[in-house]
């Protein structure tokens, strides 16, 4: 019988190869904390490299949650509990796990050709190297196929659904409300019945595990955050900008005008307003920066409350067009989502590296107000001080997210 022992707050990344499906297993962890009432705060990692071999360091994908019964306000930095699908998902992720914190692997992916892609020269799980961590060598590959026994699914199809055998082995560790999860999951894959029934059977046979296996001997408790009477919401930045953008230009009565030309992390601002037409948001998909930026200037000058977003590498390309808007003093937000690294950056990492570029990055005498976000339910906040700013002074304004 497993103890049950009470924290504050816990922080779990699940790391893997990018097909391992650990954007998915931390997404909806995240579902489950917000719904068991906890704050939460979480950090997708996805790997740079467009499709990186199997197995490789640098193709490791993964997905940090920070959950807590008190406010938090970061993703966290050391997690207590790392859940990894491959030696390589171990190798880059170890170093950050704290000591005496929890380490679940997938023993069937540590098989001496993925050993020496990762760079070890033993196996990490059998030599002792592991000892000031709390390890649990789980054969998730083994008894994900197992419990898919009798389905009509190939095994490469078996295979892909092993992030559900994780997900249910941590959603019995946390006392998280399996039956909620396997009716998402069911709905999630309703186009395809037969990999959603097979996901409930791998769900339930990692959360089964964790009670009949014995070797957890402690279940964690993570009790509701207390929070003001409100509905909530899990949002992610840019989402809140794109609200924040078309709550702004109401306020200014105005309608939203955005350009932009597609470009991470930047995208989904496009993707989010493009839902919004019922609002009047007019969206246009530029062939390139300078193009969206022009296609933004003439809408402030027709009227419209103009946008457009991008990271580094374009804004760059874009400065030209906002000493223009500062000339002619039209109201554009310029949105910077900012990517990591120089030149063309890190498309899926993101830095707090622009704010120089942003206040000097124009030639002659072009100054413009700066604002930025701190956290992605703020986003909201920051873009309707941007378009009043914007509205109000005649002015191109910078919103660093």
């Amino acid at each position: 019988m497993s103890k049950t022992q009470e924290l504050d707050r816990v922080v779990i990344r699940f790391a893997g190869d990018s097909g391992d499906g650990m954007q998915l297993t931390g997404t909806e962890f995240t579902k489950a904390a917000a719904e068991a009432g906890n704050d939460i705060s979480t950090f997708p990692d996805f790997p740079a490299e467009i499709r990186a071999p199997a197995g490789s360091l640098f193709g490791v994908s993964g997905f940090q949650l920070h959950f807590s019964a008190s406010e938090i306000y970061t993703p966290g930095d050391a997690p207590d509990v790392l859940v990894v699908m491959n030696p390589a998902a171990l190798k880059t992720n170890l170093k950050d796990l704290v000591d005496g914190g929890v380490l679940i692997a997938n023993a069937g992916a540590f098989i001496e050709a993925n050993l020496k892609k990762a760079g070890y020269t033993a196996n990490p799980l059998e030599d002792g190297s592991l000892s000031k961590y709390r390890v649990h060598a789980v054969d998730i590959s083994h008894l994900t196929v197992s419990a898919l026994d009798g389905t009509t699914l190939s095994t490469k199809e078996k295979g892909r659904t092993k992030n559900f055998f994780a997900l249910g082995l941590v959603f019995w560790m946390y006392g998280r409300d399996p039956e909620t999860e396997i009716r998402r999951i069911l709905t999630q894959f309703q186009k395809r019945p037969e990999l959603g029934e097979a996901n409930v059977k791998v769900f339930k046979a990692g959360y089964h595990y964790g009670e009949t296996a014995e070797v957890f001997q402690t279940v964690y408790k993570v009790p509701p955050a207390k929070f003001a009477p409100g509905v909530y919401r899990n949002i992610t930045g840019n989402e809140a900008l794109a609200m924040g953008l078309v709550a702004g230009a109401h306020l200014a009565g105005k309608t939203v005008f955005y350009a932009g030309y597609p470009i991470t992390p930047a995208s989904t601002i496009l993707h989010s307003l493009a839902k919004f037409k019922n609002y009047g948001v007019m969206t246009l998909q530029a062939e390139d920066e300078i193009a969206a930026m022009g296609a933004a200037l003439g809408a402030a000058y027709g009227g419209s409350l103009a946008v457009t977003a991008s990271s580094g590498p374009g804004i760059a390309l874009k400065q030209e067009g906002i000493g223009l808007g500062v000339m002619t003093e039209l109201p554009v937000v310029i949105v910077n989502v900012q990517r990591g690294g120089p030149s063309t950056g890190l498309p899926t990492k993101t830095e707090q590296s622009d704010l120089f570029q942003a206040i000097y990055g124009r030639n002659g005498e072009a100054p413009v107000p700066v604002i930025a976000a701190k956290s992605p339910g703020d986003s909201f906040y920051a873009a309707v001080e941007a378009v009043k700013i914007a509205t109000q002074h005649m002015v191109p304004v910078f919103l660093l997210s």
